[in-house]
């Protein structure tokens, strides 16, 4: 027995000096961070509507509409997470009516595109910075009885100071991509009590499962469960959305385009080059770009320029009152446009994979029923690879050559074009349904008094925002019914 609490205090004593260098670091860091990201604040504008709320200033209105049990704190990095994440808000919803669902992001991009999608939840905030004291101030406003993490998002001081007031931690669509694992393999020692503090990770693959298990996860309390991504983009489909962007971009019935959707640097010049071979053969065809992030947008402007194309036209043109009349270009410098502009795509290349950055997400195009090429570089997504190539749908290639070479063999028949993005697309509804398997791994995860809430059960809304930092206020923690804090 003597043994066993020996083992105990050696296990809190080395992870207590885990944290202590972790926070040293993460003091280090911020020393640095905070005059390069004023600096980029102050010249572009960007992180202005994000910064007060990571530091855990949030407007007292905002707490006054966290009401209702559960209490539900579900986060999503960036627009991908807020994508898997959609579909499982809404499930949660539908499970649990009267729960308070709070859906957080940590990009600006990110929060636009989830209060556009995701409008099922309660409220929108930003995830608060690894600091103890902000992480205590936002808990003590949201309160959560189980956060769920969309994808694998694990921040050591947030994950720490929920277990210590008994707030659940549910993983959903978990991934780990190659190079993620390789980082966090070289510092397993770290993140094995990190993820031991999870009380249960659903993940999109065996392979994932796999990784999990060997960062030190407890195998019992992972499952596999499927990528939630399938059922938000399947969902997302409609004719009204197809005709409402091609009305705004002016691209008329019968219209031909290439659809080049989250391009990195180095990828758009070889799409510039395969698009003017196409004209010579199809002078009408239209060309779509969408850079992966959006700030390149004059940067690719430029490589248009200089590629001989005086005649194109940018998005936010267009929606500042600008008509687009026969520019055979349109560049996309807008977030939240990428999932419709595909609808209106003849064929599409999907970026960040002619240059070694992981892939995207090539589902995106396939729900559509589109047939996607792409480079050889998708180590980020194996299984939506695998679920594409299997079908004929997904086309890799390692240049332009093969890439125009491609694209002009689907163009000669439309008739294989169209059965080839058909298959594509029903695969990916026929693997619809992770988002309720997610919902039900988190209420089993959640108290017994949780699961059998009563839908006119609520919790009283948190009078203010106002927090000492470095301690919580009066009656922080998981709060009982009836309780405030």
């Amino acid at each position: 027995m003597e043994d066993v609490k020996t083992g105990s205090s050696s296990k809190r004593g080395c992870l207590l000096l885990w944290s202590g260098l972790y926070n040293v670091l993460l003091l280090i860091a911020t020393v640095f961070a905070v005059p390069f990201y004023g600096a980029r604040m102050l010249l572009t504008g960007k992180y202005r509507r994000s910064l007060g709320p990571k530091f855990g200033r949030l407007f007292p209105e905002m707490a006054s509409r966290m009401i209702g049990r559960p209490r539900i704190w579900v986060h999503a990095v960036s627009v991908g997470e807020v994508t898997a994440a959609a579909p499982i808000v809404e499930t949660l919803r539908s499970r649990f009516p009267a729960a308070c669902i709070v859906m957080s992001t940590s990009t600006e991009t990110g929060q636009e595109m989830a209060r556009k999608l995701v409008d099922a939840a309660t409220a929108h905030i930003y995830y608060p910075l690894d600091i103890p004291c902000v992480v205590r101030k936002v808990l003590d406003l949201v309160r959560p009885d189980v956060f769920v993490p969309v994808e694998t998002e694990l921040w050591p001081n947030f994950i720490r100071i929920c277990r210590e007031r008994g707030t659940r931690i549910v993983m959903a669509n978990g991934r780990i991509s190659p190079r993620s694992f390789r980082r966090y393999r070289a510092t397993r020692f770290f993140w094995k009590e990190i993820l031991a503090a999870l009380d249960g990770a659903g993940v999109i693959s065996e392979t994932d499962q796999e990784r999990l298990a060997a960062l030190g996860m407890p195998l019992a309390r992972i499952q596999v469960i499927g990528n939630a991504k399938y059922d938000g983009l399947a969902a997302r489909v409609s004719p009204e959305l197809e005709l409402e962007i091609a009305a705004r971009l002016g691209i008329e019935a019968g219209e031909e385009a290439l659809v080049a959707g989250s391009t990195h640097e180095g990828e758009e010049t070889v799409i510039l080059e395969v698009y003017q071979r196409i004209l010579e053969r199809r002078p009408d065809f239209k060309l779509i770009l969408i850079p992966r992030h959006i700030e390149r947008g004059e940067a690719v402007a430029e490589l248009i320029r200089r590629a001989g194309f005086a005649d194109f036209i940018k998005v936010s043109e267009i929606n500042a009152g600008r008509r687009r009349v026969k520019e055979r270009i349109i560049l996309v410098d807008m977030i939240g446009e990428l999932f419709k502009v595909y609808s209106l795509a003849a064929v599409v290349f999907c970026g960040g994979s002619l240059v070694p950055k992981g892939g995207q997400n090539i589902l995106e195009a396939a729900a559509w029923g589109k047939v996607v090429f792409h480079g050889p570089h998708m180590e980020d997504f194996p299984d939506e690879l695998a679920l594409l190539e299997e079908v004929g749908a997904g086309i890799t290639v390692t240049n332009g050559e093969e890439l125009f070479t491609g694209i002009r063999k689907f163009l000669d028949r439309p008739d294989v074009l169209r059965s080839r993005g058909e298959a594509g697309r029903q695969a990916v509804a026929a693997n619809k349904g992770a988002a309720a398997r997610y919902a039900a791994l988190i209420a089993d995860n959640m108290g017994t008094d949780l699961k059998s809430v009563p839908d006119s059960a609520t919790l009283p809304p948190v009078s203010g925002t106002h927090s000492t930092c470095g301690r919580p206020t009066a009656g922080a923690g998981p709060a009982a019914p009836g309780s405030s804090s």
